[in-house]
């Protein structure tokens, strides 16, 4: 593995932002290198009830793998200054609110932040790699 460094979650972006969700989702995941001008990428090991296949993992952009979490993690949403921010409350009543420029990026942040803190380590190679 990759070594890894300390990033502010609200600073997470791409596929440094999927991979903090996966750690808090609890996802084997791992990373493909660049080729064919494609950056690092975040895979998730999806185990089915016979098959075990490799997916790439964006919640952060795609609607099939962010929509469950907003299921799971009841954010709220509000608007200011052309950016949406996300509020996710956890059991003890504290609420983690988080900004982003789209639902998907808001609520990921929101939980990121919620459950792993204000700052988190991942892979440096995921850092710039948008």
């Amino acid at each position: 593995m990759t070594d890894l460094i300390e990033v502010k979650t609200a600073d997470l972006t791409g596929h440094a932002l999927g991979w903090a969700v996966a750690k808090v989702e609890r996802l084997e995941v791992f990373l493909a290198g660049p080729q064919y001008n494609v950056p690092w990428r975040v895979f998730w090991k999806k185990r089915g009830e016979v098959l075990v296949r490799d997916v790439l993992y964006n919640p952060h952009e795609k609607w099939e793998l962010g929509g469950p979490l907003i299921d799971k993690h009841y954010p709220t949403f509000s608007f200011s200054d052309g950016l949406i921010r996300a509020e996710v409350i956890v059991a003890s009543g504290e609420p983690f609110s988080a900004i982003g420029p789209d639902y998907l990026v808001a609520a990921c942040r929101a939980i990121v932040a919620a459950k792993l803190g204000d700052t988190v380590q991942v892979p440096k190679e995921l850092v710039h790699a948008n």
